[in-house]
This record gives structure tokens, C-alpha cells and sequence, in this order.
């Protein structure tokens, strides 16, 4: 919900600090598998009930995930690193719940729905952003899909698990809380698809047109 506003806040420190690893010839997707491993270290400090480190490592994932878009930026913009980076939110966000299922399992149920919840919300959001590409339709940002906004994004996300991770007792509670804004979102993402993409059926692409995006970074 309150994505766009985020990142034009923290892009002037994250565009500089993208300059500064360009000049040093770090590559995006190198930034991406950092923290991608540091949203795996988050997951596994989690599952052991290490509530601080787990704390600090997750901001540490979240904050290379910005990093890898500035560098990219900086670089050269590829779909393979936006396909990459998309992969490692997805698989840290959903580790995280498995995690935290394992530390306190009174919340077992409310991970399995908003697991549920994550899945339905990124069918809706990538099915449609396929389609609008196939269609020719322009992104809305400089992101690698058409990112359709909803009720719960990344900003959500973040603070939705540190609430869990400053104070563990209310995790289940956060989780329900949150599943049902992320089932809002996939419900807010629906109706919006279904508005753009009522026009008729555009004609398939031969094979032939079809070519591999470079690779930059």
C-alpha cells in the first residue's frame, strides 16, 4: 500500500550506495544471492527462537533487496536478475512462516493460511502480469513485472514480521491479521485484472519472434 512512497524515500541512499558497488564491479545478481542467503540465515535463526538475530538479519535481506534494484539500475537492468530477485523474496517470505512454525507451533494454522493467502495473492499478481505483458501493455515502474498494488506489499511484509519478531506472543495474531490483508489484496488484484483484461484475446506470438532478453548484471 505504501510501496511507492518507500522507495522514493529510500532511493537516494540506495542509488548511492548501488553507485559506490558498481564502481567496484559487484554485479546485481551477486547482491541478490548475498541476500538471499542472509533471508535463509533470518529463516534458520528464526526455527532456533534466535528472535534478535533473526531480527537483524531479516532488515539486513530486506535492505539488499533494495540494494540489488539501485545496482541494477547502475549496471544494467536484466530480466533474469528481476527474475531472480523476485524468487528470493518469494522463498524468503514463505521460509519465514515454515520458520516460525517451527519456533512456536500455536501458530501452525495461522501460517498455513497465510501461506494459503501468499500463494493466492502471487498467482493473481503474476498470471496477470504475464497477460498484460503478452498483450503489450507498459510496466507501471521500473520493477522487471507489472506490479499490481494492493492492500499488503513489500512494506507490509517487513513490518508485519519484525512486529513478530520484537514480540513473538503476538505472532499468530499478526499472522491472521495479515493473511486476511494479503486475501484482500489478491481479491483487489482479481478485480483489477479483470477490468484491464476483459478486451478480447490478443493474437499468440510465432515462435520465431519470440527472442532471450540479454543478460547485464
Amino acid at each position: 500500500m505504501f510501496d511507492r512512497r518507500a522507495r522514493e524515500l529510500c532511493r537516494p541512499v540506495l542509488d548511492g550506495a548501488g553507485e559506490g558497488l558498481a564502481r567496484l564491479g559487484v554485479s546485481a545478481n551477486a547482491v541478490t544471492a548475498a541476500g538471499w542467503l542472509v533471508g535463509v540465515g533470518a529463516c534458520v535463526a528464526l526455527g532456533l527462537r534466535w528472535w534478535a538475530a533473526a531480527l537483524v538479519l531479516w532488515l539486513g535481506n530486506r535492505t539488499l533487496d533494495g540494494l540489488d534494484g539501485a545496482l541494477a539500475r547502475r549496471r544494467g537492468v536484466s530480466d533474469f536478475g528481476g527474475y531472480l530477485d523476485l524468487l528470493a523474496d518469494f522463498s524468503v517470505y514463505a521460509g519465514f512462516v515454515v520458520a516460525l512454525a517451527v519456533a512456536e507451533p500455536a501458530t501452525r494454522l495461522s501460517g498455513a493460511v497465510l501461506l494459503l493467502s501468499y500463494y493466492l495473492s502471487g498467482t493473481a499478481l503474476l498470471a496477470a502480469s504475464a497477460l498484460l505483458e503478452r498483450r503489450g501493455a507498459g510496466r507501471f515502474d521500473d520493477r522487471s513485472i507489472s506490479f499490481l498494488g494492493g492492500l499488503a506489499e513489500g512494506l507490509e511484509t517487513i513490518v508485519a514480521y519484525v512486529v513478530i519478531l520484537i514480540v513473538p506472543s503476538v505472532a499468530s495474531l499478526v499472522e491472521w491479521i495479515f493473511a486476511a490483508m494479503v486475501l484482500v489484496t489478491a481479491l483487489q488484484r482479481v478485480t483489477w485484472a479483470r477490468r484491464a483484461l476483459r478486451v478480447g484475446p490478443v493474437p499468440a506470438l510465432e515462435p520465431e519472434t519470440i527472442r532471450p532478453a540479454r543478460r547485464s548484471s
